[in-house]
């Protein structure tokens, strides 16, 4: 797997990811909303531990800035 997020992504993934799981222990979000937020933020952390995205991979977006050798 080759890096396919720049760091301004990751950056968003992990604040995106950070709310969400504030939102749903604090009980703002709740039921089925409140695990797709959390699955959703578990992703957003995932991938951006990796610097990875498959979804980027299928539909050709790269974000990151490294020069391919």
């Amino acid at each position: 797997m080759r890096k396919n997020m720049g760091n301004a992504d990751r950056t968003i993934r992990l604040v995106v990811a950070a709310v969400l799981v504030v939102l749903y222990f604090s009980g703002v979000i709740s039921g089925t909303l409140g695990l797709i937020g959390i699955v959703v933020a578990a992703i957003f952390t995932l991938t951006t531990i990796l610097g990875y995205c498959p979804l980027y991979s299928l539909i050709g977006v790269k974000t990151c800035k490294v020069r391919e050798v």
